[in-house]
């Protein structure tokens, strides 16, 4: 889940919404600078169900130690340390589910999936936030992912109608780059980033050259982009949110009646260049 504070309560967003949003940014991105991603079903299918994994959990949100519903928020934006408020084996396993999902469909989806993953548990993730008797699991997890990613690599190298270029290694890379910058970019629409931020890794251009692309706050869920990556110099995206009154829940099935009986409502988010 991720959350967005409103005067009275709480925007919840799904993990598989507001990887939909990535999605439909990747779906439009490319210009005269920056190339579309090929092969693109393949790639837009694995930024669009990167977090399948999380539909369970989000169905029945939590809350954190403090009453607030347990979810990604602003102040996370940047980094990766809310280990004390989640159960590490559950996390973990929420983590493998959306890899085999897509597995089971697509073998170059679930290997930009395992990657992203991989990395955001090992550049991104705060270690010291994670009990010490816990990190052999992590690690044991970790690795089972880098021999998975093997696995799949190896399906990408023999599917049918994949170009050598689509499957070459430095291909796959620069689409897992824009998993990432993608799915950043969709974090930072559902909870409402008012801070200069960037796109994480430095994205290939058309030139043979890469860049980093920085984003500007420019009002609520507003963002200015350079450079520019999408096809039109302006563009609307929506996703679907659930707005729950109260900030503070006595216990998670308080949270969990008014989520479900919450209509959702798309809210919108505006990039230009």
């Amino acid at each position: 889940m991720l959350r967005l504070e409103s005067e009275t309560g709480w925007w919840l967003v799904t993990h598989p919404d507001h990887a939909r949003l990535a999605s439909a940014f990747a779906e439009h991105w490319g210009n005269d600078l920056f190339p579309s991603p090929e092969p693109r079903t393949k790639v837009l299918l694995g930024i669009a169900t990167h977090d399948d994994g999380w539909a369970a959990r989000d169905a029945a949100p939590q809350i954190t130690r403090q009453g607030k519903p347990s979810a990604f928020s602003v102040e996370l934006v940047g980094k990766y340390s809310a280990f004390e408020e989640i159960d590490l084996a559950d996390y973990l396993a929420v983590r493998e589910q959306a890899v085999q999902l897509i597995a089971q469909r697509d073998a170059y989806a679930a290997l930009l999936v395992s990657m992203h993953t991989y990395n955001l548990l090992t550049e991104r993730a705060d270690r010291a936030t994670i009990a010490k008797d816990q990190l052999p699991l992590l690690d044991a997890f970790l690795s089972s992912q880098k021999h998975f990613q093997e696995e799949l690599y190896a399906r990408v190298k023999t599917t049918p109608g994949l170009r050598e270029d689509e499957a070459a290694w430095a291909r796959i890379l620069d689409h897992w780059r824009l998993l990432q910058a993608t799915d950043n970019l969709s974090l930072l629409s559902c909870v409402s980033y008012d801070k200069p931020a960037n796109l994480l890794h430095a994205l290939p251009m058309r030139n043979g050259g890469s860049t980093h692309i920085q984003v500007e706050a420019m009002g609520e869920r507003e963002f200015r982009l350079s450079p520019y990556p999408f096809d039109e110099p302006s563009r609307i995206f929506q996703f679907p949110a659930r707005h729950v009154e109260g900030k503070i829940f006595d216990n998670a099935a308080d949270l969990q009646r008014k989520y479900e009986y919450a209509k959702p409502t798309d809210l919108s988010v505006t990039v230009r260049a």
